[in-house]
């Protein structure tokens, strides 16, 4: 029985005899891309795999390749690397269509999951520019440094009464995610502004509404939540989360503003690129850690100390 052999593509051999060039396999590929926008996209990523591998056969790519070109854009956002890596998983799964790869050289390399806008950090110098405009109410000043200074849940801040501070040690107690009792620290800016922000109150919540709150209706907040001397309500995540998004819109490259949640994930980012160690780290953002709870000095381990501890 005779075999009668395919006709070989053109352009598809080296002269040498060899395998396909994988120059070629990348023209033959992007040929087969419909979409300009995907093509045009595909073809950087591909022309740099075609850099690196030089004069090589397509069927030598191997997993090194690949990292070699995912090398450059290993500091990219997750969105631009997982756009990169798809035009290599794609000319892989064509490849290995047309046999042309037996192997797949994409199988070490993984997607990166997008930071959800939340999680975000901030810019240190952007946020110590909000942080130090005194253009902005005072209330709010006190509320954004202390929550960065403490690395705290916003909730957590947002529900301390007057009676909880221990301006002496620059603490707080408050109640964690968990229901357990335990202290956050600030430094120097947020015990400046405080003062002021109290004027002599000595009980009542540390952050006010703007009015005095409803006596009676639905409305009615509870009476841990009225301050006994000014008669307003206690701040409103929302409110405050609404007024920090108002203020740091023209800051934000989007346009959009930050969020109070930003701004706690901010501090930790922060702490961690100041050399911070894990179980410190572990400590700020409320995790389980050694020397934690009600019974907690100013001198215990595991506290979750301030953002700059200073005298």
């Amino acid at each position: 029985m005779s075999v009668v052999p395919f006709p070989a593509v053109p352009g598809s051999q080296r002269p040498d005899g060899g395998g396909q060039d994988i120059a070629d396999a990348v023209g033959r590929y992007l040929d087969g891309v419909q979409a300009a926008t995907t093509r045009a996209s595909y073809a950087e990523t591909l022309a740099s795999l075609a850099a690196i591998v030089g004069s090589r056969d397509a069927g030598s790519l191997q997993p090194g390749d690949y990292a070699a070109v995912m090398a450059r854009w290993d500091g990219a956002a997750a969105a631009t690397w997982n756009r990169h890596l798809s035009a290599l998983t794609s000319f892989t799964a064509w490849a290995q269509r047309n046999e042309i790869l037996a192997v797949n050289p994409a199988r070490r390399l993984e997607r990166r999951k997008p930071a959800r806008r939340g999680d975000r950090s901030i810019p240190r110098a952007r946020l110590e520019k909000l942080l130090a405009d005194d253009r902005h109410g005072l209330r709010e000043r006190v509320l954004w440094r202390m929550l960065y200074e403490t690395a705290a849940r916003a909730e957590e801040i947002l529900t301390l009464n007057v009676e909880d501070l221990d301006p002496e040690f620059r603490r707080a107690r408050v109640t964690s995610k968990g229901g357990a009792v335990e202290y956050v620290h600030w430094a120097t800016a947020t015990a400046r502004l405080l003062p002021r922000l109290l004027r002599g109150r000595t009980a009542g919540p540390v952050f006010l509404a703007d009015r005095r709150a409803p006596a009676a209706g639905r409305r009615a907040p509870a009476a841990g939540d009225i301050c006994p001397a000014t008669g307003r309500g206690r701040l409103s995540y929302p409110r405050a989360e609404y007024l920090f998004k108002q203020a740091s819109a023209a800051l934000d490259p989007h346009k959009k503003g930050w969020t109070l949640h930003q701004l706690r994930h901010s501090a930790l980012q922060h702490l961690a690129a100041d050399g911070r160690t894990a179980p410190e780290l572990r400590c700020e953002s409320s995790l389980p850690c050694r020397g934690r709870g009600a019974a907690a000095s100013p001198r215990a381990g595991g506290r979750r100390a301030g953002l700059a501890p200073d005298g």
